[in-house]
């Protein structure tokens, strides 16, 4: 139960140090709205966010799972075979370089302005941490695991999912908890661009129509779904962790 009281403690401080800000600045609440005021927004407009909450957690976990899995299938391609490592690691690198918003527009041009091309972002900014992490720790695998493999007569590909992939999972499962904190913005970024739905939306339209204390609504909102998804995953792998 301790672990709970740091992050409990971090909440309270935020709120409180968001609260000084107010009193001190004397920020009008279409600039600073106070914590209360958020409260307030958010249970008078409850049904409206849960609405707009639904479709980008939707668009986060449909762009999480395939992310994740292009990723994983990415590195154990990137393992098997020294020509895809020459060929594709380039463009895996090159890909980071280029800024996610100048992606976002492109992708609602090609695919619309539907759920699709929000998947396709989250994707995109999940998929390279996934696949990094993931074949550093298959080629990190402990060079006396490999002897052993090798002195036994093992195959190339047994050695890869009998011993490769187990001794890399915890890197597959930090990069799985690092997509779970990067699909939330991924999806944002693509509702700002172009959309009618979603928690990015929602905080361009309250935006828009100076309703400072919805957009913070929506804002926070989409803090606590990245918080939640991080702790629910981490939940997850701990456990398959300890029953492997």
């Amino acid at each position: 139960m301790k672990s709970w009281y740091y992050p409990i403690a971090s909440i309270i401080s935020i709120i409180l140090i968001w609260q000084l800000g107010v009193w001190v600045s004397s920020a009008p609440s279409y600039i600073l709205p106070a914590p209360l005021d958020v409260v307030v927004s958010f249970i008078d407009n409850w049904q409206l966010i849960l609405e707009h909450t639904i479709v980008t957690l939707t668009e986060v976990l449909l762009g999480l799972f395939f992310g994740v899995l292009l990723g994983f299938i990415t590195a154990l391609y990137l393992e098997s075979s020294k020509t895809a490592v020459l060929f594709l690691r380039p463009i895996l690198i090159f890909s980071q370089a280029i800024p996610v918003f100048a992606l976002a527009p492109l992708l609602t041009l090609w695919l619309g302005y539907g759920i699709l091309s929000k998947v396709v972002m989250a994707i995109l900014i999940i998929y390279f941490p996934v696949t990094s992490s993931f074949y550093d720790g298959l080629t990190k695998t402990p060079s006396s695991f490999l002897d052993l493999a090798k002195t036994m007569g093992s195959s190339k590909r047994r050695t890869l999912y009998v011993i490769k992939i187990p001794a890399a999972t915890p890197n597959l499962f930090s990069g799985i908890r690092l997509a779970a904190v990067y699909a939330p913005i991924g999806a944002t970024i693509g509702e700002w661009v172009g959309s009618s739905q979603g928690l990015g939306y929602l905080m361009l339209l309250a935006n828009g129509r100076v309703k400072i204390d919805l957009m913070f609504a929506a804002l926070l909102t989409l803090g606590f779904i990245s918080i939640g998804l991080y702790g629910f995953i981490s939940f997850i792998l701990r456990k398959l962790t300890l029953r492997s």
